[in-house]
């Protein structure tokens, strides 16, 4: 019964999804609303997985000081990895929830050095918090309500000096001398002079009666306690001394600003003055609010806050939480099980602790990857926002930047994540030639291909390369299948292949001959030109007419032939390899022969050559006639008057 009863000022657990873990929160107000339901208005704690990369480094740092200065045993890597699951972040952002939302207790403590972190782990529903996280600005910063507990805190005293040893120390640069009880007064004396510089003939004081003391004090001190020269000090030639208090030093605006402020931080003096009340100092800040305290306005205050207090809900009832839960995996038959149901594989292992059986499992993760957790880690998941020991799915349910949490990965946000997504990226990558790499898949992994198919759905996986494989839970249901199967295990031979240098100088040595390229009169690049004089194009225009009449022309105006290309045909020029594109020092260039191979081939036949690069190909590339140079008569040389013989 009391368990269930909730009171202001407790930590508690806020359930705002079923698949997502609980939030923590620390109980405010409880208000009732007009319909009769309860309202809460609560103070949010924020966990590591609901802040970003960055502000978790800071974090990390801040831990690692707090272990050095602490002097914490040394902590294990699964210890370390659920330590980050009780650490919370506190803020000042409040907001209100249900009531019947609350799913329990827990404990929140200001982390301490006395403190040792490894007992947060041996308690239940215990976190701890050492800063204060800014949702607004994104921002963490240490907690200004520090207690102030520890070697480092505490005041160093020296050592006491030996009898009849002199003090060399320097009085005037250690401390000031406001009071000296071994004075030659004596008490009623200065009863006397005390009431003397109350009354009002001597001076205008105000009502602050315990300011006019202490002025009067440290006249006598600084007079020497010389009554005669203590009483001409507080009449000087232009009058009697003004002591105004500190009420009368601030104005009714400011007043109103410290009350907003106090409403708002608390006793936080260093929050106030920096938000609210800048151009005042701490000490004077510290002065009003214990002035401040004494008056009327601070009574009435608090009469109001105590009848308001008074309306308010000082405790709720909460039943126990007893609905199921929508990620609980049911038998087919409705009822709970080991196996779990028919859309979830059955016999697969805890994604937390790798355990096989369990009362009840739930379903974690994306609904994709068939993930499931047993009941301990299940409850773990929803108290602590992690799982026991780390996987690499968790990674993937994590939240992102701006604080929403995600069951999965988007094929965008894969590729956004590569690092080939950005220029930056790629140069970086392609600065440096990249070694050849092999992977070659084990017994076990080409065993479970075929055994676990219906598991593994490759043809699935083939077409949603992004989404990640749990290779430990198909693995575990192939060595289940083998150990029921009465037939032997299937027998895999593996295929000796050869090193990759004896293959390129096996291809290298099979590579049909390549002729000699005839020597003729060199083809230009563009073969519209060839005839065209230089200065056409600026006579006719930046382009020749390509037909007339519906015949298609040449740029030398003779009909176009089939081994002629227009002008309207762009050229299109080769593609140069790039060597950075490469990831191996080696490249191989097409010849004309290779390519002249390719056309040889059916669709068939590249396919395997494709498979087996190894094996030579068996088929005859059509050489091209030889074209024999025409006889050309000589040309006379210009200015030549002889006659030309021609000779048969």
């Amino acid at each position: 019964m009391a368990a269930n009863m909730y009171r202001v000022g407790d930590y508690v657990y806020f359930e705002n999804s079923s698949s997502n873990p609980y939030l923590i929160r620390r109980i405010e107000e409880l208000n009732k609303t007009a319909n009769g339901n309860v309202e809460a208005k609560v103070v949010c704690l924020f966990r590591r997985r609901d802040i970003s990369g960055n502000l978790n480094t800071l974090a990390d740092n801040n831990a690692r000081d707090f272990e050095e200065e602490s002097k914490q045993p040394a902590l294990s890597e699964s210890q370390k990895h659920q330590l980050k699951h009780r650490e919370l972040f506190l803020s000042r952002q409040f907001e209100s929830l249900p009531a019947t939302h609350i799913r329990g207790k827990c404990n929140v403590t200001l982390l301490n050095e006395t403190d040792l972190l490894t007992g947060y782990l041996d308690r239940e529903d215990s976190f701890f918090y050492s800063l204060v996280f800014d949702p607004a600005q994104k921002t963490l910063l240490a907690d200004q309500g520090e207690i102030r507990v520890g070697s480092k805190y505490q005041a160093e005293i020296t050592d006491r000096l030996a009898e009849g040893e002199a003090d060399n120390r320097m009085q005037e640069k250690l401390e000031t001398k406001v009071w000296d009880p071994d004075n030659q007064l004596k008490d009623p004396q200065i009863d006397q002079f005390l009431v003397v510089a109350r009354a009002p003939e001597t001076s205008h004081w105000t009502e602050s009666s315990i300011r006019c003391t202490f002025h009067a004090m440290d006249t006598l001190q600084w007079c020497g306690y010389d009554l005669s020269r203590a009483m001409t000090a507080l009449v000087p030639r232009g009058g009697p001394v003004l002591c105004r208090d500190e009420m009368e030093e601030w104005s009714a605006s400011e007043a109103a600003l410290f009350e907003e402020a106090l409403e708002k931080y608390g006793k936080d003096f260093n929050d106030i003055r920096q938000d609210f009340l800048p151009w005042k100092s701490l000490a004077s800040i510290v002065q009003f609010y214990y002035m401040w305290k004494t008056t009327d306005r601070y009574i009435q205050q608090k009469r109001l806050k105590a009848a308001e207090a008074d309306s308010k809900l000082k405790q709720v009832y909460i039943p126990t939480y007893s609905k199921p839960n929508p990620n609980q995996i049911l038998v087919p038959g409705g009822k709970a099980g080991v196996n779990g149901s028919a859309g979830f594989q059955k016999s697969l292992s805890c994604e937390s602790c790798q355990t096989a059986q369990s009362p009840q499992w739930y379903a974690w993760g994306p609904s994709s990857m068939q993930c499931r957790l047993c009941s301990p880690c299940w409850i773990y998941w929803k108290k602590y926002g992690g799982l026991k020991t780390p996987t690499q799915l968790e990674g993937a349910a994590r939240a992102n930047s701006d604080g929403v949490s995600r069951g999965h990965v988007t094929r965008q946000e894969a590729q956004g994540a590569s690092p080939f997504a950005s220029a930056a990226g790629r140069a970086k990558l392609l600065a440096k030639n990249r070694q050849t790499f092999i992977l070659q898949t084990d017994r076990l992994s080409r065993l479970a291909r075929r055994l676990c198919h219906d598991v593994l759905q490759p043809r699935r996986a083939a077409r949603r390369p992004y989404a990640p494989v749990n290779a430990n839970a198909v693995k575990a249901e192939c060595m289940i299948r083998l150990a029921k199967s009465p037939k032997p295990p299937v027998k895999t031979t593996p295929t000796p292949r050869a090193d990759l240098a004896s293959i390129v100088k096996e291809l290298a040595l099979q590579a049909p001959h390549r002729p000699k390229a005839l020597r003729g009169v060199p083809i230009p690049i563009n073969r519209n030109q060839g005839n065209q004089p230089r200065g056409i194009s600026n006579l006719l225009g930046k382009r020749p007419f390509d037909s007339v009449a519906g015949v298609q022309l040449a740029t030398n105006g003779k009909p176009f032939t089939s081994g002629m290309q227009t002008t309207s045909q762009s050229v299109v020029k080769r593609q140069k390899v790039n060597q950075g594109d490469n990831p191996s020092p080696v490249v191989f260039v097409a010849t004309k022969d290779t390519r002249a191979l390719r056309k040889a081939l059916t669709q068939v036949q590249m396919r395997q050559a494709a498979r087996k690069p190894h094996l030579p190909l068996n088929v005859k590339v059509p050489q091209p006639p030889r074209a024999t140079p025409p006889i050309l008569p000589p040309v006379p040389p210009p200015h030549s008057s002889e006659p030309i013989v021609l000779e048969d």
